[in-house]
């Protein structure tokens, strides 16, 4: 998949990062003291390649697809993300940003076709938080000390961060262990067992259950909640100020 040199115009303050496909190993490991049980088991799944949004989606970008509607986050500021909204919101958005005239102007140029926002499934999620290909192996998203890479209970002082702050991790992506925690498109499951291993969100269609995963951790939370394997749901409608999403680009 390629992109055109034209980036998607500035008025969208949309910035994305190449994640080339590969193959990694999702979850906790069995002796991972911190790891929950529905972190585990430990699996070998291939991610294809895909685009994402560098940062979470950011209350200026929010505003300039849903045409400026009141701002509901509760920490406002156009470089800080998105809160306060929920997974049903995030696909309202999502639906509309790939209907704008000049974002549909940009998608027809890509190859393959086919290709939309959507929102990442929890494996291209844990993928890209990891390093995808270049991963070194670190706890958090980019380092093994998450002070370095994200904001959380100990040094946020109780409030959502602009994006982009702390060091990226090693695919130049920001804020993916701390600040907020991210919607991803998958059902909630209790573990892995009969995860899906192609890189896909694990639906279960029409009945999609009662919860969806988010992932990340956030400003209010402990490093435990910031490891890149750790997972939790919530129901779709559910809309709070921890919670916000960030975006990918590729084949439906």
């Amino acid at each position: 998949m390629t992109l055109p040199q034209q980036p998607i115009p500035q008025l969208l303050d949309l910035d994305l990062v190449f994640v080339e496909g590969g193959t990694f190993k999702m979850g906790a490991e069995e002796e991972d003291q911190e790891a929950y049980d529905w972190e585990k088991p430990n699996h070998e799944v291939v991610v294809p390649s895909f685009y994402m949004g560098k940062y979470p989606v950011t209350q200026r970008l929010w505003k300039a697809v849903m045409g400026g509607e009141e701002e509901v986050s509760y920490f406002e500021g156009d470089k800080r993300p998105r809160t306060n909204v929920s997974w049903d919101e995030a696909k309202q958005f999502i639906e509309k940003l790939n209907a704008l005239s000049e974002v549909q102007a940009y998608i027809k140029q890509l190859d393959p076709p086919g290709v939309i926002f959507r929102l990442p499934s929890e494996a291209e999620w844990e993928f890209a938080a990891r390093g995808g290909t270049k991963s070194r192996g670190f706890r958090y998203a980019g380092s093994d000390k998450l002070k370095e890479v994200g904001w959380y209970d100990e040094n946020s002082y109780g409030e959502t961060k602009p994006v982009g702050l702390k060091f990226p991790n090693e695919l130049g992506i920001y804020d993916m262990s701390g600040n907020v925690w991210e919607w991803c498109e998958d059902n909630w499951h209790f573990g892995y067992e009969g995860a899906p291993d192609d890189g896909k969100a694990w639906i279960h269609s029409p009945d999609r259950g009662d919860n969806r995963v988010f992932r990340g951790g956030g400003y209010f939370f402990n490093p435990r909640s910031c490891r890149c394997s750790y997972r939790n749901s919530h129901a779709p409608g559910l809309r709070v100020n921890l919670l916000g999403f960030r975006l990918v680009l590729s084949p439906q």
